[in-house]
């Protein structure tokens, strides 16, 4: 932009110097070289001319230069254009493929170049992904396998180095192409980078033997490969933190059964040895009420095992998605509990952090197992929606409602709920209850949409 802006000064400087410059010369020419001739007819008519050719010169030259300079501006527009809309997919879409996707094709229109493709790298070096622009499936398929980095593609991924050749044929270390690979010339490629070295590569390429890539436009290709660079890296940090809250949550769950179990366990041997004592009484009537009561509790933990293991089994899929991934987890827990649940999403749209992902599904699922344990509701309605930069959850039962005796610290009722407020709290969320007495409970979970992990 700095250059446009310079280009922009001299040609208001040179509109102003070179008109001057001419009139100075003519009037040199005038008086000093030949004074008489100029006062005469053909003097007159020599002197119109060469002043209306000059004018004609003159336009032409500051039209061609404002038509370069509008050229460039638009150039630069489109890459900033393409530069937004490759960024800004990044914030909407969790998949890594479908955003570098957008990163070749955006860089391909950009040079109205024929190809394109991208290689990112994998935590063991080999190339975990190529993605191609111009080529379609059918032919992608006929390609083969994605290349191995044995040529001059390998002098950008394994080197770090970029390449601007007219002819890739004439580099040294060209190695051909595979059968049914469509004919390519010219090529610009670039590595992409991170402050952890070479992640991939990016290169735009075109079949024209008359396609010259210059300077400025692997500039552009290295603002387009920083764009995948944040891309890449965004995705792996995302699958960090999601894997370590996972694995947390895990054993959290795993700790929560165990615990439950024994609970479970210590009732059931206090029930059997007091039946046993019952029988050998003879009172049968009292034994058979205890056994009664160790059939039920053994049905209320077999349905907290089977929940629990739901929830070890429930893991976010970063390629997939967290509504997905919710939806699934309902259908198998409507199935389960027997409880019509419902789920709506109308209106979200916006990124949420992976940890906040994790800790909202866990809040679903304890908020459905209290309702499961002690609501003896028949419907529960789920809502997300946006409100601003916030995430706002309900979770709504039709169930009997919570007592108001019911309520441990700060007004949370006991049935586990203190542990929902506790996860909402530590992601800088509110966490709010009403309940009536026959008219169900409501529980609402407002979390920041752009927190950072």
């Amino acid at each position: 932009m700095n250059t446009f802006a310079d280009s922009l000064s001299r040609l208001k400087g040179v509109t102003i110097l070179a008109p001057l410059l001419f009139l100075t010369i003519l009037e040199l020419a005038r008086w000093r070289i030949a004074p008489g001739f100029f006062t005469s007819w053909p003097g007159y008519l020599l002197l119109g001319g060469v002043t209306l050719l000059a004018v004609l010169a003159f336009s032409q030259a500051i039209f061609t230069v404002i038509e370069r300079l509008q050229r460039r501006l638009r150039l630069q527009n489109d890459e900033l254009l393409g530069l937004h809309h490759a960024t800004i997919s990044i914030d909407r879409k969790l998949d890594l493929n479908a955003v570098l996707q957008g990163v070749v094709d955006e860089a391909r229109d950009l040079f109205d170049a024929k190809y394109g493709a991208l290689a990112y790298l994998g935590d063991d070096g080999s190339i975990e992904a190529f993605i191609t622009s111009g080529v379609t499936s059918a032919e992608r398929r006929l390609i083969g396998p994605v290349p191995r980095g044995h040529g001059v593609l390998g002098i950008v991924m394994n080197e770090g180095e970029s390449l601007r050749l007219d002819s890739i044929a004439d580099h040294p270390r060209s190695v051909g192409f595979p059968p049914n690979h469509p004919p390519m010339n010219a090529l610009l490629a670039v590595p992409i980078r991170s402050q952890g070295g070479v992640l991939g590569n990016l290169y735009i390429a075109e079949s024209d033997e008359g396609y010259r890539f210059e300077a400025s436009d692997e500039e552009t290709l290295y603002r387009f490969a920083a764009v995948a660079a944040v891309a890449i890296e965004n995705a792996r940090l995302h699958r960090q933190v999601q894997a370590l809250a996972i694995t947390e949550e895990r054993q959290r769950i795993a700790r929560e059964m165990h615990d439950s179990l024994a609970q479970v366990l210590g009732y059931v041997n206090t029930k059997a040895q007091a039946a046993q004592v019952l029988l050998e009484d003879g009172h049968t009537d009292r034994a058979s009420e205890q056994l009664r009561q160790m059939a039920e509790m053994a049905r209320s933990a077999y349905a907290d095992v089977r929940e629990g293991i739901l929830s070890l089994r429930t893991s976010l899929d970063p390629g997939r998605g967290f509504i997905d991934t919710l939806r699934d987890y309902l259908e198998v827990w409507r199935e389960q509990s027997g409880v019509a649940v419902s789920l709506d999403t109308t209106g979200l749209d916006g990124h949420v952090a992976a940890l906040t992902e994790v800790h909202l599904l866990r809040i679903v699922q304890e908020a459905l197992t209290n309702i499961r344990k002690h609501a003896a509701a028949t419907q529960v309605h789920i809502q997300l929606r946006q409100e601003s930069d916030s995430l706002v959850t309900t979770i709504k039962d039709n169930g009997v409602g919570l007592p108001k005796d019911d309520r441990g610290l700060r007004g949370v009722p006991r049935f586990g709920m203190s542990t929902m407020r506790e996860r909402t709290e530590s992601l800088g969320g509110e966490f709010d209850i009403t309940s009536q007495a026959g008219q169900g409970t409501c529980i609402t979970v407002r979390l920041p949409m752009d927190r950072q992990t």
